[in-house]
């Protein structure tokens, strides 16, 4: 990247370096980045960051735990797809510097709702992870989370309260129905765009959640890049 872009990428960035790269599941690696300018940012559980991965590419990553201390943690789902943000998570290591914006969106945790229903699969697997370890144990958590296999579960807080289902044997509508929250929490359902749209369905014309009570993300659909 030229050296002449740096003084605007600063204005517009925060440095970081990466001091863990750990592979956590079969397709998942668990990215440390640490730097002064990550310290004391406003982070909800639930909300990402987008990463210039390479030139100026930026691609967006939910965080998967964030210390005040300075630390931000993603978890990067490698794809067959390829592309320069799953090639950027499969190679980074330790010590390289990273820049990285400001934690942002609003699909985060409701800490105030009666129950917390968690709906998606891998690539929402993350921002769940956050928001599930910002609930205390008293919590009224439910869910379904569906993954490739089960080597690509990532490890939540509280896991044993969600059903883990696994592609082709279960689709997440018929989870969703088979699972019947009771409406009067908070559903959160990411993923792939059709899955979310087919779920958002179930639970408000069938199950009878007022529409507003079910937060939505799509992270993907298939043919299409650059959801964000």
């Amino acid at each position: 990247m030229p050296a002449l872009l740096n003084p605007v990428l600063d204005l517009l960035t925060l440095r970081g370096t990466v001091t863990e790269a750990e592979q956590i599941t079969a397709r998942i690696r668990r990215l440390r980045i640490d730097g002064d300018q990550l310290a004391g940012l406003d982070v909800r559980p639930g909300q990402q960051v987008r990463v210039l991965v390479t030139g100026l590419t930026l691609r967006t990553y939910s965080v998967w735990r964030y210390d005040p201390s300075g630390v931000v943690e993603l978890c990067v789902l490698d794809h067959p797809e390829g592309g320069p943000g799953a090639q950027w998570g499969r190679t980074v290591s330790a010590g390289e510097q990273v820049r990285l914006r400001k934690p942002e969106g609003t699909f985060t945790l409701r800490p105030e709702a009666a129950h917390h229903v968690f709906v998606g699969d891998e690539t929402a697997s993350v921002a769940f992870g956050a928001m599930l370890a910002a609930l205390p144990e008293e919590a009224t958590v439910s869910g379904c989370v569906e993954t490739a296999t089960a080597a690509d579960r990532l490890p939540l807080a509280y896991a044993e309260r969600l059903d883990w289902v696994l592609r082709g044997e279960t689709a997440l509508p018929e989870a969703v129905r088979r699972l019947a929250p009771e409406p009067g929490g908070i559903a959160y359902v990411a993923g792939e765009a059709r899955a979310v749209q087919a779920v958002r369905k179930v639970l408000v014309q069938e199950a009878g959640w007022d529409r507003r009570a079910v937060l939505t993300k799509p992270f993907w659909t298939p043919g299409k890049k650059g959801m964000e």
